[in-house]
């Protein structure tokens, strides 16, 4: 693991995932057990290579818990001699379970620092770091995601879809120039800093973020799946896809829906692939030609033809955007908007809870799987070794799934996996067995334990999401989602919400990567034909 058990220094090569045909190691263990004894000392691992401190206490006031992620909680921020307040992003190192989960902090801090400061960038304060957690202090953004604003206005036009828009891609603009590819534009992803009505929307995450140079390809699959280029799914793109993104959040803005949309995530990914773009459903026909024009150059297949994101500022649309038709788009768009991002927070709500249900017992019962296949105790295994020990176990997978499953798991190419490869593998072979999280997801948002999600249930998950958690919001969730239409949402309505074009990247990249190796060789296939 390279540096693994220093205190400074990377953990990983800081270009491990960047590169071209580059593998990404698991780490086999928790974060608590990163400290190996030298002597009578004992080193802890340190994720951040420059820090504000260790104590965070020492110079702020943690207060409610304001959201909650994969890997953390933010809280409400403040500091006592000022009384000024901040967020703050508290990482768990037990949650950072792999190689790649530490870099991508650290390498989030490290693009936070370099960006200059702008306008519509949240700015990093503080970071410190302590045995237990890193904890990250940023400006606070407490206006409200962009959609919600957008639905709270008594009048959405096309003029104020170009104002936003000219904001986004300004942001995208800034980061290409100083060597940022973004990698995960959406709108979740932007924040007004305050409720007034001028307040500036800003950029508030950069965990997917990385470093480019000009000419440099890379070939993870990483963000979500509406928002996704083309490239990115054939495993060979650069910054050009962050145009994409931004052509896909402009479409939205416009009509309310996503341009590719289906309800299987390889569905999804498909309508990516064809690029087919629907200028015919409601508002399309009374929006003006120059909206049009730059959604299609914005949202062209091939990165090399794609507007750059000064070209897309040139673009007439946007040069004169204060002269866009200020025609209402209707009370249908806002309709779609607010369904569309109420929607969202009931996925991630449920991604959630499975993420915090990823138990200690369950990685240890990995473990002794490991153990029990790796029959000559070399720690890694072979393709023979896994297969006969998924037979001992009673799942008969198919010897070509397997390879697949094995090559991108992440083996170096001598057909063998490590623990941490076997990690990412067994996550998926037991999520395709019986979608055991799914379940446990379910079940816990289930609070009378009915074997259904009911109103009072919705109101529950969503009561720290949406704010306030109205019953039209309720209303329009049970709408969607309980498609027999007797009032209450079974597992299999519920299962069916999550599988439609849910987020890509899972509890890790190494999950997310091993995952979607296989779709994107099926996509392969539609993109020979």
């Amino acid at each position: 693991m390279g540096n693994c058990c220093a205190t400074t220094g990377p953990l990983v090569d800081t270009n491990s995932n960047k590169k071209k045909g580059k593998k990404n190691k698991a780490i086999p263990y928790s974060a608590d057990e990163y400290g190996v004894t030298h002597g009578s000392t004992t080193f802890k691992l340190q994720v951040l290579n420059e820090l504000t401190g260790r104590d965070i206490s020492a110079q702020y006031d943690l207060g409610r818990e304001m959201g909650r992620g994969e890997f953390g909680v933010t809280y409400l921020c403040t500091d006592p001699n000022s009384g000024e307040k901040f967020a703050c992003k508290s990482i768990s190192k037990k949650k950072l379970r792999t190689a790649v989960d530490i870099e991508d902090v650290r390498r989030e801090v490290q693009i936070m620092k370099h960006l200059p400061k702008h306008p519509n960038v949240v700015t990093l304060k503080d970071t410190f770091e302590d045995d237990d957690a890193v904890h990250i202090v940023m400006e606070l953004c407490e206006g409200g995601e962009l959609f919600d604003r957008i639905v709270a206005r008594g009048h959405y036009t096309e003029r104020a879809a170009a104002g936003v828009m000219k904001t986004i891609v300004e942001v995208v603009q800034m980061c290409h120039k100083h060597g940022v590819m973004h990698r995960d534009l959406k709108p979740e992803n932007f924040l007004f800093a305050n409720k007034k009505e001028a307040s500036p929307l800003k950029a508030i995450d950069f965990g997917l973020s990385v470093f480019f140079k000009p000419g440099e390809l890379f070939n993870e699959i990483v963000g979500s799946p509406y928002y996704m280029a083309p490239e990115v799914l054939k495993r060979n793109y650069g910054p050009e896809v962050d145009v994409w993104s931004a052509g896909v959040i402009l479409y939205i803005l416009v009509c309310g829906v996503p341009p590719f949309w289906a309800e299987t995530e390889q569905g999804v990914a498909e309508a990516i692939i064809r690029s087919v773009i629907d200028f015919k459903r409601d508002p399309w026909p009374k929006v003006s030609d120059n909206a049009k024009d730059l959604v299609r150059k914005m949202l062209n297949p091939d990165p090399k033809k794609r507007l750059t994101a000064q070209e897309v500022l040139e673009h007439p649309w946007l040069q004169h955007a204060k002269k866009v038709p200020n025609v209402p788009l209707g009370e249908t768009v806002k309709a779609r908007l607010k369904q569309f991002s109420v929607m969202n927070k009931l996925k991630k709500r449920a991604l959630r809870v499975i993420a915090e249900h990823l138990s200690v017992e369950e990685v240890a019962d990995i473990k002794e799987t490991f153990d029990m296949m790796d029959t000559k105790q070399r720690g890694k295994i072979t393709l023979e070794e896994l297969k006969a020990g998924l037979q001992k176990l009673g799942q008969q997978i198919p010897d070509a799934d397997l390879q697949i499953l094995v090559g991108a798991a992440g083996g170096d190419g001598d057909g063998t996996l490590n623990y941490g490869e076997f990690v990412a593998v067994s996550v998926h072979l037991r999520k395709m067995a019986n979608d055991e999280h799914l379940h446990k997801a379910f079940a816990f948002l289930d609070l009378n334990k009915s074997g259904y999600l009911e109103k009072e249930d919705l109101r529950d998950a969503l009561n720290d999401e949406v704010d306030p958690c109205s019953e039209e919001v309720i209303n329009a969730i049970m709408h969607d989602v309980d498609t027999n239409k007797d009032g209450r949402i079974s597992y299999e309505e519920f299962a069916a919400m999550m599988k439609a074009g849910t987020d890509w990247r899972k509890a890790s990249r190494q999950y997310s990567r091993e995952r979607f190796n296989s779709l994107s060789m099926k996509l392969m296939q539609v993109v020979a034909t």
